[in-house]
């Protein structure tokens, strides 16, 4: 048999089943309704509501458990754990789970095939734009990479779960991508780069990029926050809060999205507008969008500047604070609202 059908199988096929179930029997329900009672458009309706769940922090836990603990480091030198991420996310995506239909963006990254994994949630405005929320499911070798990026994908998850058939003016599309991490980062084989190229090349008009990288690491310790060369003076030296980092370009990406955040949630954000010249600012997929000319900003806990795990091989579930991370993907929500409904 198919090694990955059986990866995916024991990472989802209980809760595969138990949405089944419940399918099975709202439809039977639905079948036994005299005709009239109700139509077509509000069984549909009915439906994915039934499909649709709130951000919560018991499956933000899941996630990150299943990416850092079961599965472990995830890269091209343990592709059976990289595709084991990739078969995980692209399950929990799918008709059978959340009803999305998941697109994949194969390619080769060395000798290895590699995919990006893409839903989308069409917008109801009857214009062409188009708003990216991605994540990177790799690790650096050596980490099972639970802040960096298990809680970046278990946002994406719960985002993806929450924004099921909801109606935005801006079509919406939830993007996992594979290569973030050193020996492809900023190369042709970085995930997101060959994603940003392909929307450049079919014309997709992207309005704005949201990268989650690294979400759940807090101190509450005098001093733990550390910052890059050319941080302002008064920038907090406690590391618990999130940065919004943008390039000039995406400056008005940056504080329409820390408006929202602060709309919906009590973390504290902060936000950076990098120049040309700015170290650190560009280390994550958002990069790859302003190298194909769209506007992109990170949202992240700051990984190195706080973390001493950081691409360590104690980057482990243990380190994560789930309360944070829920109140983190709240206000990620209120971004993703905002930016979808302009």
């Amino acid at each position: 048999m198919d090694p990955g059908k059986i990866i995916r199988f024991c990472l989802v096929g209980l809760p595969a089943g138990l949405v089944l179930i419940t399918a099975s029997s709202f439809l039977y329900t639905e079948w036994f309704r005299t005709e009239g009672d109700v139509g077509p458009d509000a069984r549909e309706q009915e439906f994915t509501s039934m499909m649709r769940k709130a951000v919560n922090r018991e499956d933000l836990e899941h996630y990150v458990r299943i990416l850092a603990d079961d599965i472990g480091e995830r890269h091209t030198g343990k592709i059976e754990n990289l595709r084991a991420a990739a078969y995980f996310i692209e399950s929990s995506l799918e008709e059978s789970n959340m009803g999305y239909h998941v697109q994949r963006q194969t390619y080769a990254a060395g000798d290895q095939e590699v995919w990006n994994l893409e839903v989308t949630v069409q917008g109801a405005g009857g214009n062409d734009e188009v708003v990216v929320i991605g994540a990177h499911y790799d690790t650096v070798p050596g980490s099972p990479g639970a802040d960096d990026n298990a809680s970046g994908v278990a946002a994406l998850l719960c985002l993806a779960n929450a924004f099921i058939g909801r109606e935005n003016a801006v079509t919406l599309k939830f993007v996992a991508f594979v290569n973030e991490e050193s020996p492809w980062s900023r190369t042709d084989e970085m995930g997101s780069l060959v994603y940003a190229k392909a929307l450049k090349a079919r014309g997709v008009n992207v309005v704005g990029m949201l990268s989650l990288d690294s979400l759940a690491f807090f101190s509450e310790e005098a001093d733990s926050q550390k910052h890059p060369a050319g941080t302002r003076e008064d920038a907090p030296s406690v590391g618990d809060f999130l940065v919004l980092v943008g390039n000039e370009k995406s400056a008005g990406l940056v504080n329409s999205a820390k408006a929202a955040f602060r709309s919906k949630s009590q973390l504290p954000i902060e936000s950076k507008v990098a120049g040309d010249g700015d170290v650190h600012a560009d280390r994550s997929d958002h990069w790859a969008f302003w190298k194909t000319g769209y506007r992109g900003v990170m949202i992240t806990d700051t990984g190195p500047f706080r973390y001493s795990e950081y691409h360590q091989a104690g980057d482990k579930v243990e380190q994560i604070d789930f309360e944070r991370l829920e109140q983190a993907v709240a206000g990620i929500e209120g971004i993703i609202e905002a930016w979808t409904n302009p």
